[in-house]
């Protein structure tokens, strides 16, 4: 910035003084400085992480904003992969409808606002002011110059600017738009935060209801067909070929099959009003558009889980972290700043005169211009602990981010463990279930002929019913691991999402208070 000469504060009507070599070179010095800021500068941090997911070894590298070749793998609308036509249309009513994101949303805004405050505190300012007064002194008389005498009351019309500028030398208020503008990306990777982890909530609860729909069903068809295995057992009782303990056996696990149908039906209806919520509705308004069952959703491509340092540039919530952690970085650079002199240019200028006409040619102006200086001479130790408290939040949300990089390297290595190997015990349980279904099939027949006991029978059918249960929780959990490994990579809602229009839009125009309204208030007091 370049200094220019300013004129000392004078008196109305006034030439003004030229500056002296002094308060010349004062005022260079400031200009010079204009583009100084105490404080750290932000720098991206390095941290060591594994060069391959299940490798120990590790390499330092740092954050920030991927290069054309370091692209994170592309994981945004993975639930897509589940091909199920009505999971991919709760997704969007859940971005739309969700008070959550909502609640993000509103966040983002707020600090918009903060940032454009900030930004504002680096200019100058400019204040109107107008007065009108009519005086009367209580005589007929009031005032006369020679023979010619004015009577009161009197009229008397004021205008004026007030204009001001912070020089910033030591940048506290660049520091301030710096934290802002940290502080709004915060706030961006928070709301990416908030619809990561709605789109995982989503996904994870419509899995599960139809998880609890595929085990209702086979609760009702493993009831069905032990019912058939206790009449067929009644009909051979009667006939004396079976004994009573047979029966009371056949009729007592067909009616512990049934006693499972009441609380998966209430652990499905639980499940369907938290999804209800999640979209942002009262929760039995999906019951419908749930009734009509359909298939346990399973992932059918690969996932492309990249390399660990990928989840630096897309996990909203370590991403989230890093923004913090810059944000306090800058105000260490603030509280730092608040030790400093700090230097102002104030100027006014005002007129008055005794009609509104008279206010720009006679009428009498007066102005003043100046620098002014405010120096932070003793505080008993105040300012310097500002700026060591300043410096141990920065620590704090450095410590956070770090916490940050590590539990999202661990999700991810869970997550990828949990689904290899729950695919693994899928396919032993599903061989299960295949050779309890053979045995159950084939101990009935025998039973029917009257070539095996019905311990056979209730044994088999017993290990069936248990292992087919085991089976379709099984592959629910292989999907919900895949949500979760999803979630872990940083995988979310790509679309965009408006954040700037308000939840509650204001009128705020001027308002009139009617006579009516007026009077009832009046009458409460």
């Amino acid at each position: 910035m370049t200094a220019q000469p300013l004129p000392a504060p004078l008196a109305a009507r006034t030439r003004p003084a030229r500056p002296t070599p002094r308060l010349t070179a004062a005022l260079l010095l400031a200009g010079a400085l204009g583009g100084c800021a105490v404080g750290p500068d932000y720098k991206a941090p390095g941290l060591a992480v594994p060069a391959s997911w299940g490798n120990g070894k590790a390499g330092v590298i740092a954050t920030g904003t991927p290069s054309p070749a370091n692209q994170p793998p592309r994981l945004g609308r993975w639930w897509e992969r589940l091909n199920d036509k009505t999971l991919n249309g709760f997704m969007e009513e859940a971005v739309a409808g969700n008070l959550d994101v909502a609640t993000a949303k509103s966040r983002v805004r707020e600090a918009r606002a903060s940032r454009k405050q900030a930004l504002a505190a680096l200019a100058p300012t400019l204040t109107g002011s107008g007065q009108y007064l009519r005086t009367d002194n209580g005589s007929n008389v009031s005032a006369g110059t020679g023979d010619v005498q004015v009577a009161g009351p009197f009229d008397s019309y004021t205008a004026g600017l007030d204009a001001s500028w912070e020089l910033d030398l030591f940048g506290a208020n660049r520091r301030a738009a710096e934290a802002a503008k940290y502080g709004l990306d915060a706030s961006e990777e928070s709301l990416r935060n908030t619809l990561l982890t709605l789109v995982g909530d989503v996904a994870t609860n419509y899995v599960e209801a139809r998880g609890y729909q595929a085990r209702i069903a086979l609760a009702r068809r493993t009831a069905a067909s032990q019912r058939e295995t206790a009449a067929l057992t009644r009909t051979k009782f009667q006939a004396g070929s079976a004994s009573a303990v047979d029966l009371a056996n056949a009729e007592g696990q067909a009616a512990s099959t049934e006693a499972d149908i009441p609380q998966l039906q209430a652990s499905y209806q639980q499940t369907v009003n938290q999804l209800a919520i999640l979209l942002g509705q009262p929760p039995a308004a999906l019951n419908e558009r749930m009734a009509r069952t359909a298939p346990i959703p399973r992932p059918r491509a690969p996932i492309p889980t990249g390399v660990p340092a990928d989840i630096l540039l897309s996990r909203p919530d370590v991403r989230l972290a890093e923004r913090q952690y810059a944000q306090y970085t800058a105000k260490v650079g603030g509280a730092e700043a608040a030790r400093y002199p700090d230097v102002s240019l104030t100027g006014e200028i005002s007129t008055s005169a005794s009609q509104v006409g008279d206010l720009g040619k006679s009428s009498n102006i007066s102005w003043n211009f100046g620098p002014s200086v405010s120096v932070p001479i003793f505080n008993a130790g105040s300012l310097q602990a500002a700026v060591e408290y300043a410096q141990a939040q920065r620590d704090e949300y450095f410590l956070a981010y770090r916490s940050s990089v590590l539990t999202a390297l661990q999700d991810v290595e869970n997550a990828s463990v949990s689904l290899q190997q729950e695919r693994i015990r899928n396919r032993s349980l599903a061989a299960s279930a295949n050779s309890y279904r053979q045995a159950a099939s084939l101990s009935r027949s025998l039973y029917q002929s009257g070539s095996s006991s019905f311990l056979d029978v209730l044994d088999a059918e017993r290990s069936l019913y248990s292992a087919e249960d085991s089976y379709l929780q099984s592959q629910v959990l292989i999907t919900t691991d895949y949500v979760a490994l999803n979630k872990a990579l940083g995988g979310g809602w790509d679309g965009t999402v408006d954040t700037r229009t308000p939840e509650v839009v204001d009128d705020m125009g001027p308002r009139f208070v009617s006579a009516d309204w007026a009077q009832q208030f009046a009458r409460r007091e």
